[in-house]
């Protein structure tokens, strides 16, 4: 499982202009089982995406593939993690 924390380095209003398409990417990810969480920080300074990827060479690959990379926007954080407690809705997550 991979934290993936995103700290914008423009201004929003560049930002801005490419939320659709980063929403897009963000959709298609769940589409694929990759996403399983994610959001915008409060305050609005970045984001926060939590993914369910088999390595690091993969969550790089969809970094890379990000609107907000791609038009350096963001500054991307990798964090791997192993699961080892969740809440009871959330138990699902330790076998994945």
């Amino acid at each position: 499982m991979f934290l993936i924390n995103l700290t914008y380095k423009k201004p929003l209003s560049e930002v801005d202009q490419h939320v659709a398409e980063h929403m897009a990417f963000v959709a298609a990810h769940y589409v694929s089982g990759e996403f399983l969480l994610s959001g915008r920080k409060e305050p609005r300074s970045g984001g926060v995406i939590v993914a369910k990827v088999a390595s690091r060479e993969r969550a790089e690959q969809i970094v890379r593939a990000d609107p907000f990379f791609r038009e350096d926007l963001a500054t991307y954080e990798i964090v791997e993690f192993l699961v080892a407690s969740t809440a009871p809705e959330l138990s699902a997550l330790k076998e994945l």
